[in-house]
């Protein structure tokens, strides 16, 4: 396992590098990523797309091996400077252990995407210890409107800025008050829960946890924070960031918690500095947030950031 002191920043892209495109969880639209992918060109980068985003065996964009193998040959490819996902959905845990952490330690690179994406920031993160991007993927780009905070977030490829969020770009409500300094880690709350039990498990202590989620009823919501309470990563954690729950108010129950007060049952006895209100996750705008770097989240100023940039420039 990849120690603090052994986090590897990738490097940041200069115009004319390739962007890598895989699918490696569920089907990729390529006519979507096609569209998408001017959206990279515009910033003077080149695209390649992966023979994953035509591939589908049923919920899967291609078998196991085909996934992990496109994904480890991008980081070893010499050629592709950064790997951005097309698309979540469902199936990275499956390929977890196909990866080949030794090589993508020894060939560090941008690799950026979320939601399903998540068991992979975090085995990247635990095995590898490269520095990962909780970012908008290339299927967001392909949407008719695209919010510019979410087109603004692919800066963080080309240029070495330091995340800092503030009420200027969403309202923040405090649910613990309190100062907390950690690594940012986490992503999806559902894919969080899965991994526990695993080699991929989150390693919360002394870190900010972030957490998001869509389309969960408020009981499961419930159900996946109470794992996570009972395996001790919310009494770990030295803060807790909460990003965006989209659509997840109750459906099939009529007799429901809110969402909120299932939040507030677990994240204020934790007693761990915390803010909700980011607009991370399935949102628009969608806000690119980097894990494995080092933040401060300061509630009596509603904000979340980072101590340096996640990227790296030549020399730097």
């Amino acid at each position: 396992m990849a120690d603090r002191s052994s986090r590897i920043k990738p490097q940041a892209l200069t115009p004319g590098d390739t962007v890598g495109i895989t699918a490696p969880a569920s089907p990729g639209d390529r006519e979507a990523a096609v569209r998408a992918a001017c959206c990279l060109e515009n910033l003077g980068l080149k695209v390649r797309f992966g023979e994953t985003l035509q591939l589908k065996r049923g919920y899967l964009a291609g078998d196991d091996r085909q996934r992990a193998e496109e994904l480890n040959g991008m980081f070893a490819d010499p050629d592709i400077k950064a790997i951005v996902c097309s698309r979540g959905g469902y199936g990275t845990g499956r390929i977890a252990d196909r990866l080949d952490y030794e090589l993508i330690r020894a060939n560090p690179k941008i690799f950026w995407g979320y939601s399903d994406i998540t068991y992979l920031h975090a085995a990247i993160g635990q095995k590898s210890g490269l520095v990962t991007f909780h970012g908008p993927m290339l299927i967001d780009l392909s949407q008719p409107e695209v919010h510019p905070l979410t087109l603004q977030s692919f800066q963080s490829l080309l240029q070495p800025l330091v995340f800092r969020y503030t009420e200027e770009i969403s309202p923040l409500e405090v649910l613990v008050e309190g100062e907390a300094e950690g690594e940012i880690v986490g992503g999806n709350l559902s894919l969080l829960a899965s991994g526990l039990g695993t080699p991929y498990e989150i390693d919360t202590a002394g870190k900010l946890l972030f957490i998001e989620d869509i389309d969960e009823e408020p009981y499961s919501v419930d159900r996946m924070l109470n794992q996570l309470r009972l395996a001790g990563k919310l009494a770990d954690a030295a803060g807790i960031v909460v990003g965006d729950f989209h659509d997840c108010e109750p459906k099939k129950r009529l007799e429901s918690l809110t969402l909120q007060e299932v939040l507030n049952d677990y994240l204020i006895p934790a007693g761990k500095p915390c803010l909700s209100g980011f607009r991370i996750g399935h949102c628009s705008p969608n806000i690119a947030i980097p894990f494995g770097v080092e933040a401060v989240l300061r509630t009596s100023e509603r904000v979340l950031e980072c101590k340096e940039p996640a990227v790296q420039t030549e020399g730097g």
